[in-house]
Formats: structure tokens, C-alpha cells, sequence
């Protein structure tokens, strides 16, 4: 499992500098998530921190992609 940012992204910035990983970047249009680097804050927090203080609820789980 990992987490992807939604093209409703208002930019806000305040994901990147939480994620213990350094999954988050700023992609062409809107932050995004890099699948292999997520792994949900599992071992750092409760919950994924992107999430939490999204201010637009845009972040998701989606199903990791390995093949």
C-alpha cells in the first residue's frame, strides 16, 4: 500500500516537510507521492501525516504497483 496525492492538490506545501521518508515532492502540477519511498508513517507515526493536516482531504491509499 502506499499514498497518492489527488489533481485537487492546492498546493499548500504542508505534507512535504512531515513525511518521515521524503516520499512527497512537488511534481509538475501538484505534490505527489513516490509509491516506493511511502510507506504510510508506519514506524514513525499513528497515522500517515500527509493526511492528517491535508487541508483538502486529497491524499488516498492506493495499492502498491511492484510488477
Amino acid at each position: 500500500m502506499a499514498l497518492k496525492i489527488l489533481e485537487d492538490c492546492i498546493i499548500c506545501g504542508k505534507c512535504e516537510p512531515i513525511c518521515p521518508t521524503e516520499a512527497i515532492f512537488l511534481g509538475e502540477d501538484i505534490y505527489e507521492i513516490d509509491a516506493d519511498k511511502c510507506v504510510e508513517c508506519i514506524g514513525y507515526f499513528d497515522e500517515p501525516q500527509c493526511h492528517a493536516v491535508c487541508p483538502v482531504d486529497v491524499i488516498i491509499r492506493i495499492e502498491n504497483d511492484t510488477d
